[in-house]
């Protein structure tokens, strides 16, 4: 068995390989970058090294500092984790090397299936259905434009040798192919350190469901239930379950037993997933196969019982699958939820700052949460934005599905935007509910999941808001809020200004009795207060509501919505009007390529900057017509969240 551990990740990975790994009683050492001294990570292993400054490319991703922490803290095997160098054939050549055990595939299954071009060769020659598509290795623009036409428009453009929807992109047309190729490779090259790409004819509304395969080194060979993971955004999954629903049962066995065939095709050893797309006739496709654990395998351990990280530890040290396929079963249901702090009303732009509160539902036999940070840490620019993982298991999906919602429902996040409003959104679904799944989901159904808040809507949250602060000095940030408000002659009133989407918000309500009144919309409020739980009344329809509070900001949760409120400040009012005149960075970032110069004439929409952050890029476009009158950040350059890039003068 495995002595010591090194882990060659962050996060909430790093997290579940060290709970792991200490079960089975295996000494843990961590890795760090200078953004990550004081992660949960690090405070959870048995020992931490240093390997250089935040950008993961200075740090996370550099093979020789990863070999030498393993070395110094004598560690017999490197757990990569997901992401980072988990796919690297030159990382698990390097463990080699050096006499460390890499847990994951030989280098080369890796780099059998990290090239997906070559990936798709391997499939075909193993009997796995393949879609129509171009894996040369002739990568010119003049060939990739020539075999799109050939194959059909739309077709998909992905990065050869990347994943998580980084360096992909859907085509509809010829006219577009130019621009798309063009930020996919750089996109790819920045993620992967390769811009190769293939194509693929893009299937209307399929499923995207993969097969948890896992072998060892005696030839065993086994699959473990199938997930769904069709609920997509930027072909990045939000919610995962499994088992897949709707699927018949000769399907099932039909795409587990191919994943197998794919996994022994290439001498696979340890966890891997093979993932596929299934259409409307439940006829299935190969798309890749990851040689990694994938972020989703807790809905699989739900259902099946078995901890895939003690899988995974247990052949690296030489031992045979625990299980055969005839003893693996599956019972009930299980989704995962994906909590990022990131904004899905402006885009999914990712949302940096500090954890201010975090208290995520109670965890039980049903309900289990994954993450790699506590209340107070920081969520920077540097890496992913996940927060946590949300998984919940049901006797049958219908209450898996009940617990999901009321666990999302439960979770309190104040800091930072997160997806969590949008997650419940697509859990109370009704398609969703009746497992009417596809990869367009959320683009078929945008009008439900983005549902627009009214003013009548926002102006009621603002009163919450400023009820609860004047109820709660706490609360607040002005110290003149006070239940106890005296004003001669007079009836108590207060008024509250907020800002909601660089709009300035105030409200004002007037006091009879423990009523207040809001003239314009000629509502009456009360408010009932336990200190941890807040009853408001409007029109005496009565409520329960969780109020978030921070220095700068104030968030109104119902079953609803979640709505943020920065308190007003005047530096803030400054601050809009400059950003009324310019255009600014949407969040902490890098710029990657500035598209104008000065004195240049643009119209709508016409991009203006391209910047990086969380490994995505970020087109800046022109509000309107006018003329670039000064730039103010380069290429290469870092920005913080609400720099003025460019000013732009209106035509």
């Amino acid at each position: 068995m495995l002595r010591k551990l090194l882990i060659a990740n962050r996060g909430e990975i790093a997290c579940r390989i060290i709970r792991t790994a200490r079960e089975l009683g295996i000494q843990t050492v961590a890795v760090y970058s200078d953004a990550d001294r004081h992660a949960q990570h690090v405070l959870l292993a048995d020992e931490s090294i240093h390997i250089g400054p935040a950008p993961s490319a200075e740090s996370y991703l550099v093979i020789d500092k990863i070999i030498a922490a393993a070395k110094q803290t004598h560690a017999d095997a490197i757990h990569p984790g997901y992401g980072f160098l988990s796919e690297n054939e030159d990382f698990a050549d390097a463990c080699a090397r050096n006499n460390i055990i890499f847990v994951g595939p030989p280098s080369s299954a890796i780099a059998a299936m990290g090239s997906k071009s070559a990936a798709k060769a391997i499939m075909g020659e193993a009997g796995v259905p393949l879609v129509p598509g171009y894996h040369g290795a002739d990568q010119s623009p003049t060939t990739l434009r020539a075999a799109a036409a050939e194959i059909g428009y739309p077709v998909i453009l992905k990065a050869a040798y990347g994943g998580g929807g980084k360096g992909m992109r859907i085509i509809e047309s010829a006219a577009d192919f130019d621009t798309a190729l063009e930020s996919a490779k750089r996109e790819a090259q920045a993620a992967f350190g390769n811009d190769k790409m293939l194509l693929e004819k893009y299937l209307q509304n399929p499923r995207h469901v993969e097969i948890q395969v896992f072998c060892d080194e005696h030839g065993n060979a086994v699959y473990l239930a199938e997930r769904d993971c069709s609920v997509q955004r930027r072909h990045q999954k939000v919610i995962e379950e499994a088992p897949a629903p709707v699927l018949a049962s000769s399907t099932r066995v039909a795409m587990g037993e191919a994943a197998v065939r794919a996994a022994q095709a290439i001498n696979y050893v340890g966890a891997g997933t093979v993932e596929f797309l299934l259409d409307h006739n439940n006829q299935f496709y190969f798309m890749e196969m990851n040689t990694r654990l994938q972020v989703e395998h807790p809905v699989t351990e739900m259902v099946t019982g078995q901890d895939l990280v003690a899988w995974q530890l247990l052949i690296a040290s030489g031992e045979p699958l625990p299980l055969a396929q005839d003893q693996i079963s599956i019972h009930g249901h299980a989704f995962e939820a994906r909590i990022y702090a990131e904004d899905p009303n402006h885009d999914f732009l990712p949302s940096t700052g500090t954890l201010t509160i975090l208290r995520p539902p109670v965890t039980s036999a049903h309900v289990r949460i994954d993450s790699g940070v506590v209340e107070g840490d920081e969520v920077s620019s540097y890496y992913d934005p996940m927060i946590a993982k949300l998984i919940v298991w049901g006797e049958n999906r219908t209450v898996a599905l009940q617990r999901l919602i009321q666990a999302l429902n439960d979770y309190r996040i104040a800091g930072v935007h997160t997806n969590i409003d949008f997650l419940r959104r697509i859990a109370g679904h009704k398609k969703f509910m009746q497992a009417e799944l596809t990869t367009h989901f959320i683009e078929r159904y945008q009008r439900d999941l983005f549902p627009e808040l009214t003013s009548e809507l926002i102006t009621d949250y603002a009163i919450m808001a400023a009820l609860a602060e004047h109820s709660s000095p706490n609360l607040s940030a002005n110290p003149w809020a006070t239940e106890r408000a005296f004003r001669l002659n007079e009836p108590k009133q207060i008024t509250t200004t907020y800002h909601h989407d660089n709009e300035l918000l105030t409200v004002t309500l007037t006091a009879q009795d423990k009523t207040w009144y809001h003239e314009p919309s000629a509502s009456y409020w009360q408010v009932e207060t336990t200190g941890e739980r807040w009853y408001f009344s409007k029109n005496g329809h009565r409520r329960h509501v969780h109020i978030l509070a921070s220095n700068a900001d104030i968030g109104v949760m119902t079953d609803f919505a979640n709505i943020r409120f920065a308190r007003h400040q005047v530096a803030l009012h400054q601050d809009t009007a400059v950003a009324a005149g310019g255009l600014v960075a949407p969040m902490n970032g890098t710029i990657v390529q500035v598209l104008v110069k000065a004195g240049e004439q643009v119209t709508a929409e016409q991009p203006l900057v391209i910047m990086e952050a969380m490994k995505m890029e970020y087109t800046i476009r022109a509000p309107h017509a006018g003329l670039v009158e000064q730039i103010y950040y380069q290429a290469g350059e870092l920005v913080s969240d609400g720099a003025e890039l460019i000013r732009l003068t209106e035509a």
